[in-house]
């Protein structure tokens, strides 16, 4: 199941959708007097009222988008997301920054840990896009579990820069990140939970937490829509694969910009291409589950189930895409699969590290079919093994395999019924060459040595 809840039915739709946003806050921005960025100029890290952006440049108010900001928030976080999008390659971050993407406009990230700037020269863009004064469209991205601190009479689980959102009573009391989201979303193009913690709660809800933390879906309410009628949209994994989530911006853009659709969600509001399959089908170990054969100990090569690998369940692309430039990833490591990107962690995959119960079941069936599976495939790899020359001479013709016979009684037997079936409405050439000569100078060598010890006894006799 798949939904594009609110999405335009064309894009044509859709680039009007995103030019009314784009002009709303443009008109909102003019009433105020700023308007758009357009001279290239100083960057916030020479003071906190310098135009923003890399370098100051800034978007146009003809044509398609040229930029669109990403404002990135950190809850109960250990900014592991943070880390994976970093080391993202395709496509990279910087790319994604530098605009470098045809037809793609360039982002704006505003992040509290990879920011130059600090203070008030940071959450300067953060408060124009809450006000409505920001003069271009923006994307909002959460990290992290969202705390239940909006119940506390005062204080705070995570907060993100101070002085309040009254400015007639401005101060040093930290803002909550549970306030920023409430300000944020209604205007935001998009929302994107990134990591498990942001998708479903992760970690810091797990049971005995006492911050009643929570996923930014649970948060905002299933009804929530962005600007653009997107509901949240949610890349899990702790943490996630850097790739999964900067192509699902790449995604968003090309949405926004009006020359693609808005890419295809399911019911749980994950990428439906990322999260389809289960590890296990594309898992490189995947093939010693149906021979029945499992590891016993955490860097065996074998299929790591009865060690605690919950692969067969899991939707997850690690094995397929690598956690960062195409390569390594849990199980290709060696290590089990624990569930991460699963709106049931850590509670319902815990206590990590034991086999899943319902592996002794599938774990016993898998044992006695796929021991008959490993006589069936050893006896057709014997074959295999064997070039046709090899079987009409009765020998394999290399000092590694010096003393193997030729097909046994069974392997015949087998061998003529396989053909059989291999060769069913087919040609077989073996079968219509079957005297095809052997050829007369195999083992020149050692004829050589016979002709030459036949003739010096001739010389000396």
């Amino acid at each position: 199941m798949t939904v594009k809840i609110g999405v335009p039915d064309t894009q044509s739709c859709v680039y009007e959708q995103g030019e009314r946003v784009l002009m709303a806050s443009a008109t909102q921005a003019e009433a105020d007097g700023e308007g758009l960025q357009t001279v290239p100029n100083a960057g916030d890290v020479f003071g906190d009222f310098t135009p923003y952006g890399v370098g100051g440049l800034g978007g146009s108010t003809d044509g398609p988008l040229e930029e669109v900001h990403v404002f990135w928030l950190a809850g109960m976080s250990c900014d592991g997301c943070s880390v994976s999008v970093t080391g993202a390659t395709n496509p990279s971050i910087e790319e994604l920054l530098a605009g470098s993407i045809p037809g793609l406009p360039r982002v704006v990230l505003h992040h509290p840990v990879l920011s130059v700037t600090a203070g008030a020269g940071f959450t300067k863009m953060f408060r124009k896009a809450a006000d409505g004064t920001l003069g271009h469209p923006y994307v909002g991205v959460m990290e992290g579990s969202v705390p239940d601190d909006q119940i506390l009479p005062e204080g705070y689980w995570s907060a993100m820069g101070g002085g309040g959102f009254d400015p007639d009573s401005p101060g040093d009391q930290p803002n909550r990140v549970t306030d920023w989201v409430k300000l944020l979303a209604p205007g935001a193009a998009a929302m994107v939970a990134i990591g498990t913690c942001a998708t479903w709660g992760g970690i810091p809800a797990a049971a005995g937490n006492v911050t009643g933390s929570m996923s930014l879906t649970d948060y905002l309410g299933q009804d929530y829509r962005s600007t653009l009628g997107v509901p949240v949209v949610n890349v899990p994994g702790c943490a996630p694969v850097g790739d999964n989530f900067t192509e699902v911006v790449a995604g968003l853009l090309l949405f926004l910009q009006g020359i693609g659709p808005l890419p295809e969600l399911d019911e749980l509001g994950r990428p439906a291409w990322q999260f389809k399959e289960t590890v296990h089908r594309h898992c490189a170990r995947a093939g010693y589950y149906e021979e029945g054969r499992f590891a016993e100990m955490p860097g065996d090569q074998e299929c790591l189930v009865e060690i605690g690998c919950w692969g067969p369940v899991v939707q997850c692309n690690i094995t397929e895409r690598g956690a960062i430039n195409h390569m390594g990833g849990c199980m290709i490591a060696g290590g089990a699969c624990i569930g991460c990107t699963m709106p049931g962690f850590p509670d319902k995959f815990s206590p990590f590290y034991k086999a899943p119960p319902g592996s002794a079941v599938s774990g016993t069936i898998s044992r006695t079919t796929g021991a008959g599976i490993r006589r069936l495939r050893r006896m057709s790899q014997a074959n295999l093994n064997r070039s046709p020359l090899w079987d009409r001479t009765g020998e394999v013709p290399t000092p590694y395999g010096r003393g193997m016979s030729g097909p046994t009684t069974v392997g015949k037997v087998e061998g003529f019924f396989y053909k059989r079936l291999q060769y069913r409405g087919s040609t077989n050439l073996a079968k219509a060459n079957k005297t095809q000569p052997i050829p007369k100078s195999m083992n020149i060598l050692e004829q050589e040595r016979d002709r030459a010890a036949a003739t010096r006894g001739q010389e000396t006799t």
